[in-house]
């Protein structure tokens, strides 16, 4: 074997030496940033008797499903790119049904107590528009992560609930849950009665 044989063998036992010393150092974990556009409400202008403005981020809305009842029906507001969608359900209230409306209310958001960690109410007014209700923010693995009804007492009364197409995992859905949750409490803030 010759010298200049001999060298490169030496060179290439020196690089495998030094490099299978080398302590490997593991990547740091990266955290998903999710990044959602600015807001941008428009008036919903359908056929219902009260009116709110929607989050242009969302899909508009096609069809109101309607009960048996003509008084009444419910609308979605879906969000394709969150995979989530906001249920508004509108009832008329007749014959002092009210309490039995709020009741309801109430009984659905106190179903998801058995994975919830923690259940926030705020309530809202706004005298002016005759239009009072209640927002609950629900945290944990919980189906539903933000509920709110509102009504003008005497007539018409609104719930809504958000969900998500997914498995609930509030690590997961949090940050969507949060943009939602403000679009949430927009709708109650411009909701006004046309009767």
């Amino acid at each position: 074997m010759t010298f200049k044989g001999s060298s490169i063998i030496l060179l290439l036992t020196l690089i495998l030496a030094v490099s299978c010393n080398k302590q490997s150092v593991p990547k740091p974990k990266g955290l998903l940033r999710l990044e959602y556009p600015k807001p941008n409400y428009k008036k919903v202008n359908l056929q219902l008797p009260f009116e709110f403005e929607r989050n242009e981020f969302s899909k508009p809305i096609e069809n109101i499903k309607s009960s048996q009842d003509a008084n009444n029906f419910g609308l979605e507001i879906h969000y394709p790119a969150l995979k989530g969608t906001i249920y508004i359900t509108y009832k008329r209230i007749r014959e002092s049904n009210l309490n039995l409306y709020l009741k309801d209310a109430q009984n659905i958001t106190q179903t998801h107590t058995v994975k919830a960690d923690e259940i926030l109410y705020t309530p809202y007014t706004h005298p002016n528009n005759k239009v009072y209700g209640m927002f609950y923010e629900v945290s944990g693995n919980a189906a539903s992560q933000s509920q709110f009804y509102v009504t003008d007492s005497l007539t018409h009364f609104i719930t809504g609930s958000l969900y998500f197409y997914a498995k609930p995992n509030y690590d997961s859905i949090l940050p969507a849950s949060e943009y939602l949750k403000k679009d949430i409490k927009h709708i109650m803030e411009t909701i006004n009665w046309k009767e």
